[in-house]
């Protein structure tokens, strides 16, 4: 077949693997695609979502997809909005966006999502890039084989590392604000199945259920649709997942450790490739340690400010059973899963007990202090954003940010 490169002489990386059958069909697959291959995303996302197992389309991965919403659950939700989006605008002062809600199945929450993050994705994958090989390999077979193996299977392995991240989140999630990474087009999807089993797990009823989502996505969506608050959080994530330094012995060292010749070659690599140490064993750079303390302020206050709006609003409209709402949604935040590593070394963005108690501590603090309009800087300020040291005392912030009040 003609080389498509024309005068190009560039030695073409994948070609040392066309007499090994395996390896030869999966060059040939992945040959000229950029730095994540979407596909492999797409399919490990919605095999997630769905509670598949294996490689898509293998035993065990579901057959067929979610049935579709009922179009009255996305009525009924569009009537509840309405309710929870004025308390939500008066308990923050600010003004919610008329966005529709809009309903999905956990598949389709996580095609939403890779496509929501997709400029985000692509700029991680580009950073998490193999480096080219050094001269000295070029006098080692071995060592050439193995740097074109790696850079081969780079966007297969990214695919497959985002992907199975989304999906898992898809499989937990309720709606777009369980992620606090702001989207570049504000949005409200809810994910009815996964709000419904949770109610009944914990026998809510389902009216009050919904009403306490949708506060906390109405919140999630009146923060983040203010420009300075979304591009201070957004940019610390985009100057994160821009600034690894890949190190290509790390992915070297396990793909020489594979048992290729086990009964099922294809399953030894899926859990080599979707072992965090393969991508992030040795690539966290100096710029990304020293912002994770700024990055942790930023999605500690993102936390609070959206709990605690969400605890004040459901009071009002659901009365005594939003605590236990709130408190049955919080223990489930704490349980650790094993995407949760790959959220915090991917994105920084670090979930859990920890970051929800500083969270909650903050702007706990702030009310106890300023009262309910003690948050606002936060709404108005561009330069209102907590440092680390503020997180952990709130009175250092109102001093800053509001010097009249006596603190």
């Amino acid at each position: 077949m003609a080389d498509d490169g024309g005068d190009d002489q560039t030695p073409n990386p994948f070609e040392m693997f066309g007499g090994m059958p395996m390896f030869g069909d999966i060059s040939r697959m992945l040959a000229g695609q950029g730095p994540l291959n979407w596909d492999a995303a797409r399919q490990f996302a919605i095999m997630s979502a769905t509670g598949g197992s294996g490689i898509p389309g293998a035993p065990g991965a579901p057959a067929t997809a979610s049935p579709n919403i009922d179009p009255s659950v996305r009525i009924k939700y569009a009537e509840l909005a309405n309710i929870a989006r004025l308390h939500v605008a008066d308990v923050m002062g600010v003004d919610v966006p008329e966005v529709e809600p809009s309903v999905a199945t956990p598949e389709q929450w996580a095609a939403e999502t890779l496509e929501a993050y997709k400029p985000l994705f692509t700029d991680m994958a580009t950073s998490l890039g193999p480096p080219d090989a050094d001269d000295s390999a070029d006098s080692d077979p071995m060592m050439q084989m193995m740097a074109g193996l790696s850079k081969m299977m780079a966007p297969a392995m990214l695919g497959m590392a985002v992907g199975s991240m989304v999906g898992n989140l898809a499989a937990r999630a309720f709606g777009v604000y369980d992620l606090p990474i702001p989207r570049a087009t504000p949005s409200l999807v809810l994910v009815p199945p996964t709000i419904d089993a949770f109610a009944e797990e914990w026998e809510i009823s389902l009216d009050e259920m919904r009403l306490w989502v949708l506060a906390h996505e109405l919140a999630g969506l009146a923060l983040f649709s203010i420009p300075h608050v979304a591009d201070h959080l957004r940019g610390l994530v985009q100057r994160h997942v821009g600034a690894f330094q890949p190190d290509a012995s790390a992915a070297t060292d396990k793909l020489t450790s594979m048992d290729l010749e086990s009964s099922d070659p294809m399953a030894a690599m899926q859990r080599a490739f979707g072992d965090p140490e393969v991508l992030l064993g040795a690539v966290r750079s100096d710029e990304q340690l020293a912002m994770e303390p700024t990055l942790d302020a930023a999605v500690a206050t993102a936390i609070g400010v959206i709990d605690w709006v969400v605890d004040a609003v459901a009071v009002r409209i659901i009365g005594g059973n939003a605590l236990q709402i709130a408190e049955a949604v919080r223990r489930r935040r704490a349980e650790s899963s094993p995407d949760d590593l790959f959220v915090e070394r991917l994105l920084g963005i670090r979930l859990g007990a920890d970051q929800t108690a500083r969270g909650k501590a903050f702007v706990q603090g702030v009310v106890d202090r300023a009262g309910e309009r003690g948050l606002e800087p936060l709404f108005n300020d561009p330069e209102a954003a907590p440092t680390p040291n503020e997180i952990e005392a709130p009175g250092l912030w109102l001093a800053r940010v509001s010097p009249d009040l006596d603190a």
